[in-house]
């Protein structure tokens, strides 16, 4: 019996092997050049990152973002997964469709897709004038909202499929059941309904998170270099500065920020399996 698991574990040899040469070995590269001085290895670019209040100040707009993309995405996925999971027949395809088709698209035909509807004279600005709400074009290019938008439209499959997993294996009969108690519906939705939701809230949420924190193409052609994040910040130290260490640096902390997303997500969704 050893011996047969043995010989099964070896089919998991190349797999490990690919992975530890094409991930692991770079990301120990890079994790060992963010704490290489001339001195020996020490933590001085760690704290020089910390010491600046333009990289505080990046990596603040980074987490806001990045967390106000997850509640915009959040907001319309939530409906939305409910209202997939009702549907039946061709309506059901229609949305399946509708969700994973964007998903073959590439991100830099839909950012910029987003960063044409956000000019001046785009198809937005160009609507409000035309139905009397604005008189001159208004300003959402290069805005932090029209990042938030388009960030929240790009990563909007990555939250939807999840809670709509979660809510296609939820008994319908519990709602009915609890409003036969005397329940409102917002008891019946904070009660029964949203509780049974979370696993796939939390998952959705850490996808979508863990996405927009690191994402690089959609602040580059939304909100260009006004407003820096660390991803921007990463790119600009390693292709324009030169300067690796601080580039190395940045990567650190935005793998630890990950890192910390993912391992967090994974102990709510078991506390919120172990109450269930």
């Amino acid at each position: 019996m050893t011996s047969r698991v043995d010989r099964i574990a070896l089919l998991a040899v190349p797999g490990l092997a690919y992975l530890a040469v094409i991930y692991a070995l770079p990301l120990l590269m890079l994790l060992a050049k963010s704490v290489q001085t001339a001195e020996g290895f020490l933590l001085s670019e760690y704290r020089a990152f910390f010491a600046d209040e333009y990289n505080l100040r990046v990596l603040w707009r980074t987490l806001r973002v990045a967390a106000l993309t997850t509640l915009l995405a959040l907001f319309i996925a939530y409906p939305t997964a409910f209202v997939m999971s009702r549907a039946k027949g061709p309506w059901l395809t229609v949305f399946l469709v509708a969700m994973v088709l964007p998903m073959s698209l590439g991100v830099v035909v839909k950012a910029f897709a987003w960063s044409i509807l956000f000019r001046a004279n785009g198809f937005i600005n160009t609507t409000l004038q035309w139905i009397g709400l604005t008189e001159k074009p208004v300003r959402m290019l290069f805005t932090e909202t029209a990042l938030v938008i388009g960030a929240a439209n790009v990563f909007l499959p990555f939250m939807v499929l999840p809670i709509y997993a979660v809510v296609r294996q939820l008994d319908r009969g519990l709602p009915e059941a609890a409003a036969s108690l005397g329940a409102g519906p917002f008891f019946r939705f904070f009660n029964v309904t949203l509780p049974l939701t979370l696993p796939g809230v939390v998952a959705g949420s850490a996808f979508t998170f863990s996405m927009a924190i690191s994402m690089y193409v959609i602040p580059s052609l939304i909100v260009g270099e006004r407003q820096q994040t660390l991803s921007m910040l990463i790119a600009r130290s390693f292709l324009y500065l030169r300067n690796e260490p601080l580039g190395s640096t940045i990567s650190a902390v935005l793998l630890a920020i990950a890192i910390f997303v993912v391992v967090f997500s994974s102990w709510l969704a078991r506390r919120l399996g172990a109450r269930q």
